[in-house]
């Protein structure tokens, strides 16, 4: 065999198999202690964006000065980040404090975006509903404050 074949066919299957390989990526989103209602959601939205991509995403919640006395602020928000993200991902690395920064880590969960996009398939016949009185959201910083009230 021809030395110059062999090396153009080894190229081609080099070639190949990187073709057919993907990169997982880590996106990180900050997130901070005070956070607004609307901020909150934005971020999250994106949060399972990047998950739906399928790229693991590194969550942070960054405190300053005297926030980094009360811990379990950034703890409540983590959880709720996780819990909204819950029927896409997992939990790989759980929220610990790492200097003055809070760190979580998700990963997207195959088994539970197929169950959820079969649900949502599911769904999709129209079905009439009544409509739904909505009250107004308290910021995540009104509920804190006042569960940090209430247990002092």
């Amino acid at each position: 065999m021809d030395h110059g074949k062999a090396v153009y066919e080894a190229k081609q299957r080099d070639k190949a198999s990187r073709k057919k390989s993907t990169t997982v990526q880590v996106k990180e989103m900050k997130y901070r202690p005070k956070i607004g209602r609307g901020d909150f959601d934005t971020k999250t939205r994106k949060v399972k964006q990047f998950l739906g991509e399928g790229n693991r995403v590194k969550i942070t919640i960054m405190f300053r000065g005297r926030e980094m006395q009360h811990p379990e602020l950034g703890r409540k928000i983590l959880d709720q980040v996780a819990e909204s993200a819950d029927d896409i991902s997992k939990v790989e690395v759980y929220p610990k404090l790492d200097g003055r920064n809070m760190i979580m880590v998700l990963v997207p969960d195959r088994e539970k975006q197929a169950a959820a996009a079969k649900v949502a398939d599911e769904s999709s016949t129209p079905v009439a509903t009544e409509p739904v009185a909505t009250e107004p959201v308290a910021t995540i910083n009104e509920t804190v404050e006042a569960e940090v009230a209430a247990e002092t």
